[in-house]
Protein backbone atom coordinates (compact mmCIF):
# COMPACT_ATOMS: atom_id res chain seq x y z
CA UNK A 1 0.00 0.00 0.00
CA UNK A 2 1.30 3.46 -0.93
CA UNK A 3 2.35 5.64 1.99
CA UNK A 4 -0.27 8.29 1.33
CA UNK A 5 -2.91 5.52 1.34
CA UNK A 6 -1.68 4.36 4.76
CA UNK A 7 -2.19 7.88 6.08
CA UNK A 8 -5.67 8.03 4.58
CA UNK A 9 -6.59 4.67 6.11
CA UNK A 10 -5.36 5.88 9.50
CA UNK A 11 -7.63 8.93 9.30
CA UNK A 12 -10.57 6.88 7.96
CA UNK A 13 -10.31 4.64 11.02
CA UNK A 14 -10.17 7.58 13.42
CA UNK A 15 -13.34 9.03 11.91
CA UNK A 16 -15.24 5.76 11.47
CA UNK A 17 -14.54 4.69 15.07
CA UNK A 18 -15.86 7.98 16.40
CA UNK A 19 -12.54 8.88 18.00
CA UNK A 20 -12.47 11.93 15.73
CA UNK A 21 -16.04 13.31 15.58
CA UNK A 22 -17.16 15.98 13.15
CA UNK A 23 -15.20 19.27 13.45
CA UNK A 24 -12.37 17.46 15.27
CA UNK A 25 -8.93 18.78 14.24
CA UNK A 26 -6.93 16.48 11.96
CA UNK A 27 -3.17 16.13 12.32
CA UNK A 28 -1.19 18.67 10.31
CA UNK A 29 0.91 17.84 7.26
CA UNK A 30 4.08 18.19 9.33
CA UNK A 31 2.76 15.97 12.11
CA UNK A 32 1.63 13.27 9.68
CA UNK A 33 4.92 13.43 7.79
CA UNK A 34 6.80 12.87 11.03
CA UNK A 35 4.42 10.19 12.33
CA UNK A 36 4.58 8.10 9.15
CA UNK A 37 8.15 8.96 8.13
CA UNK A 38 7.12 10.42 4.79
CA UNK A 39 7.63 13.71 2.97
CA UNK A 40 5.33 16.63 3.61
CA UNK A 41 4.21 16.34 -0.02
CA UNK A 42 2.98 12.78 0.65
CA UNK A 43 1.08 13.92 3.73
CA UNK A 44 -0.39 16.82 1.76
CA UNK A 45 -1.61 14.44 -0.96
CA UNK A 46 -3.36 12.25 1.64
CA UNK A 47 -5.13 15.24 3.21
CA UNK A 48 -6.07 16.72 -0.15
CA UNK A 49 -7.61 13.46 -1.35
CA UNK A 50 -9.62 13.23 1.87
CA UNK A 51 -10.77 16.80 1.29
CA UNK A 52 -11.73 15.95 -2.31
CA UNK A 53 -13.77 13.03 -0.98
CA UNK A 54 -15.51 15.34 1.48
CA UNK A 55 -14.29 13.67 4.66
CA UNK A 56 -12.29 16.64 5.89
CA UNK A 57 -12.35 20.41 5.44
CA UNK A 58 -9.10 22.31 4.93
CA UNK A 59 -9.01 25.99 5.87
CA UNK A 60 -5.93 28.07 5.17
CA UNK A 61 -4.50 29.40 8.40
CA UNK A 62 -6.85 27.33 10.58
CA UNK A 63 -5.94 23.74 9.70
CA UNK A 64 -7.81 20.60 8.72
CA UNK A 65 -10.97 19.36 10.45
CA UNK A 66 -13.34 16.40 10.17
CA UNK A 67 -16.25 17.43 7.97
CA UNK A 68 -19.80 17.52 9.38
CA UNK A 69 -21.47 14.18 8.70
CA UNK A 70 -24.07 15.78 6.39
CA UNK A 71 -21.36 16.95 4.00
CA UNK A 72 -19.05 13.92 4.08
CA UNK A 73 -18.90 12.09 0.77
CA UNK A 74 -16.65 9.05 1.24
CA UNK A 75 -17.98 5.50 1.09
CA UNK A 76 -18.35 5.63 4.88
CA UNK A 77 -20.61 8.66 4.84
CA UNK A 78 -24.34 9.09 4.49
CA UNK A 79 -25.20 10.51 1.10
CA UNK A 80 -28.28 12.13 -0.38
CA UNK A 81 -29.02 10.64 -3.77
CA UNK A 82 -31.25 13.54 -4.80
CA UNK A 83 -28.46 16.07 -4.20
CA UNK A 84 -25.90 13.89 -5.97
CA UNK A 85 -28.06 13.54 -9.08
CA UNK A 86 -28.97 17.23 -9.19
CA UNK A 87 -25.34 18.25 -8.70
CA UNK A 88 -24.63 16.70 -12.12
CA UNK A 89 -27.35 18.83 -13.69
CA UNK A 90 -29.64 15.82 -14.04
CA UNK A 91 -33.32 15.48 -13.17
CA UNK A 92 -34.13 13.54 -10.00
CA UNK A 93 -37.40 11.85 -9.13
CA UNK A 94 -38.55 9.05 -6.88
CA UNK A 95 -41.33 6.49 -7.16
CA UNK A 96 -42.80 5.09 -3.94
CA UNK A 97 -43.89 1.46 -4.33
CA UNK A 98 -44.77 0.54 -0.74
CA UNK A 99 -45.33 2.36 2.55
CA UNK A 100 -46.58 0.07 5.27
CA UNK A 101 -46.42 -1.18 8.83
CA UNK A 102 -45.30 -4.78 9.33
CA UNK A 103 -43.93 -7.19 11.90
CA UNK A 104 -40.16 -7.26 12.14
CA UNK A 105 -38.39 -10.36 10.90
CA UNK A 106 -35.50 -11.68 12.97
CA UNK A 107 -33.03 -9.93 10.66
CA UNK A 108 -34.79 -6.57 10.77
CA UNK A 109 -35.40 -6.77 14.50
CA UNK A 110 -31.73 -7.43 15.16
CA UNK A 111 -30.71 -4.54 12.93
CA UNK A 112 -33.06 -2.12 14.72
CA UNK A 113 -32.37 -3.51 18.22
CA UNK A 114 -35.98 -4.63 18.53
CA UNK A 115 -37.69 -7.96 19.22
CA UNK A 116 -38.88 -10.20 16.34
CA UNK A 117 -42.54 -9.48 15.73
CA UNK A 118 -42.33 -5.87 16.90
CA UNK A 119 -43.96 -3.33 14.62
CA UNK A 120 -41.65 -1.59 12.12
CA UNK A 121 -42.27 0.89 9.33
CA UNK A 122 -41.26 -0.20 5.83
CA UNK A 123 -40.83 1.80 2.62
CA UNK A 124 -39.82 0.69 -0.88
CA UNK A 125 -38.65 3.51 -3.15
CA UNK A 126 -36.90 3.63 -6.52
CA UNK A 127 -34.72 6.68 -7.24
CA UNK A 128 -34.29 7.90 -10.84
CA UNK A 129 -31.57 9.84 -12.64
CA UNK A 130 -33.03 11.38 -15.84
CA UNK A 131 -35.83 8.77 -15.68
CA UNK A 132 -33.34 5.90 -15.38
CA UNK A 133 -33.66 3.88 -12.15
CA UNK A 134 -30.35 3.99 -10.27
CA UNK A 135 -31.24 2.88 -6.76
CA UNK A 136 -33.78 0.61 -5.08
CA UNK A 137 -34.19 1.60 -1.44
CA UNK A 138 -35.75 -0.81 1.04
CA UNK A 139 -35.88 0.96 4.40
CA UNK A 140 -37.09 -0.24 7.79
CA UNK A 141 -37.64 2.41 10.45
CA UNK A 142 -38.05 2.22 14.22
CA UNK A 143 -41.58 3.59 14.93
CA UNK A 144 -40.64 4.42 18.51
CA UNK A 145 -38.23 7.06 17.21
CA UNK A 146 -40.00 8.16 14.02
CA UNK A 147 -43.75 7.57 14.48
CA UNK A 148 -44.82 9.77 11.54
CA UNK A 149 -42.50 8.22 8.95
CA UNK A 150 -45.28 6.72 6.82
CA UNK A 151 -47.14 10.05 6.64
CA UNK A 152 -44.39 11.68 4.56
CA UNK A 153 -44.37 12.28 0.80
CA UNK A 154 -41.06 10.77 -0.28
CA UNK A 155 -41.49 12.00 -3.83
CA UNK A 156 -40.74 15.48 -2.46
CA UNK A 157 -38.07 14.68 0.17
CA UNK A 158 -35.81 11.65 0.54
CA UNK A 159 -36.19 9.50 3.65
CA UNK A 160 -32.71 10.49 4.77
CA UNK A 161 -33.48 14.22 4.47
CA UNK A 162 -36.59 13.71 6.59
CA UNK A 163 -34.81 11.57 9.19
CA UNK A 164 -32.04 14.14 9.55
CA UNK A 165 -34.64 16.72 10.54
CA UNK A 166 -36.72 14.69 12.99
CA UNK A 167 -33.94 12.52 14.48
CA UNK A 168 -30.52 14.07 13.80
CA UNK A 169 -28.19 11.21 12.98
CA UNK A 170 -25.14 10.62 15.14
CA UNK A 171 -23.72 7.39 13.69
CA UNK A 172 -23.87 5.12 10.65
CA UNK A 173 -22.53 1.73 9.64
CA UNK A 174 -22.20 0.23 6.16
CA UNK A 175 -21.82 -3.20 4.62
CA UNK A 176 -21.04 -3.25 0.90
CA UNK A 177 -21.39 -6.32 -1.32
CA UNK A 178 -21.69 -7.32 -4.97
CA UNK A 179 -24.79 -9.35 -5.83
CA UNK A 180 -26.86 -10.73 -8.69
CA UNK A 181 -30.42 -9.42 -8.33
CA UNK A 182 -33.55 -11.45 -7.74
CA UNK A 183 -36.46 -11.09 -10.18
CA UNK A 184 -38.37 -8.48 -8.12
CA UNK A 185 -35.29 -6.25 -8.00
CA UNK A 186 -34.75 -6.66 -11.75
CA UNK A 187 -38.33 -5.56 -12.35
CA UNK A 188 -38.10 -2.46 -10.14
CA UNK A 189 -34.73 -1.38 -11.56
CA UNK A 190 -35.54 -2.37 -15.16
CA UNK A 191 -32.43 -4.54 -15.48
CA UNK A 192 -31.58 -7.99 -16.74
CA UNK A 193 -31.16 -10.74 -14.16
CA UNK A 194 -27.49 -11.06 -15.15
CA UNK A 195 -26.74 -7.40 -14.36
CA UNK A 196 -24.30 -7.26 -11.40
CA UNK A 197 -25.48 -4.92 -8.63
CA UNK A 198 -23.84 -3.19 -5.71
CA UNK A 199 -25.75 -3.46 -2.45
CA UNK A 200 -25.15 -1.19 0.52
CA UNK A 201 -26.66 -2.23 3.83
CA UNK A 202 -26.82 0.77 6.13
CA UNK A 203 -27.84 1.29 9.74
CA UNK A 204 -28.22 4.77 11.21
CA UNK A 205 -28.42 5.92 14.80
CA UNK A 206 -29.60 9.02 16.65
CA UNK A 207 -29.12 9.78 20.32
CA UNK A 208 -32.24 7.69 21.02
CA UNK A 209 -30.99 4.49 19.39
CA UNK A 210 -31.10 2.76 16.00
CA UNK A 211 -33.29 4.80 13.65
CA UNK A 212 -33.29 2.84 10.40
CA UNK A 213 -32.01 -0.17 8.52
CA UNK A 214 -31.77 0.33 4.76
CA UNK A 215 -30.89 -1.98 1.88
CA UNK A 216 -29.77 0.07 -1.13
CA UNK A 217 -29.33 -1.75 -4.45
CA UNK A 218 -27.66 -0.12 -7.47
CA UNK A 219 -27.23 -1.54 -11.00
CA UNK A 220 -23.49 -1.90 -11.47
CA UNK A 221 -23.54 -0.19 -14.87
CA UNK A 222 -25.25 2.92 -13.44
CA UNK A 223 -23.36 3.52 -10.21
CA UNK A 224 -19.99 4.78 -9.01
CA UNK A 225 -18.86 4.70 -5.38
CA UNK A 226 -16.51 7.22 -3.80
CA UNK A 227 -14.68 10.25 -5.15
CA UNK A 228 -16.69 13.41 -5.61
CA UNK A 229 -20.16 11.97 -5.03
CA UNK A 230 -22.55 13.80 -2.72
CA UNK A 231 -24.89 10.97 -1.95
CA UNK A 232 -26.09 11.15 1.62
CA UNK A 233 -29.07 8.92 1.82
CA UNK A 234 -31.48 7.42 0.00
Amino acid sequence: MAKFSIIKQHIYQKIESGEWPENHPVSSENALAEQFSVSRMTARRALQELADEGLVIRTQGAGTFVAPIKSQTSFMAIRNIADEIRSRGHDYRAKVHHMRTQDASSQVAEALSLTPGDEVLHSTIVHYDNDIPVQLEERYVNPNLVPDYLKQDFTKVTPHEYLCVVTPLTEASHQIEAILPISSVCHLLSIDRHEPCLRIIRRTWSSGGVVSYAILTHPGSRFKLGGHLNFSAS
